[in-house]
């Protein structure tokens, strides 16, 4: 999924489902770093990749937290 996509779909999102979302994110993270502490990561790239997603939902959330906040 293109970049672009990936903030249009995760703009669309609520705070619950941003909240959801980072949290499935984080248990794919740490089930990677366990495979990759054990020799069996086929795809290292997703661990930067799944950083990268963490990174741009906190964004979003701390948006919308604060949009709210000031109405």
């Amino acid at each position: 999924m293109k970049r672009k996509d990936q903030l249009v779909e995760l703009r669309a999102l609520g705070l619950k489902e941003l909240s959801a979302k980072e949290k499935e994110c984080r248990e794919e993270l740490f089930r990677l770093r366990m495979q990759q502490s054990t020799a069996a990561l086929e795809k290292p790239s997703r661990i930067k990749e799944l950083k990268k997603m963490i990174a741009r939902i906190q964004t979003l959330y701390r948006e919308k937290a604060k949009g709210e906040d000031s109405r």
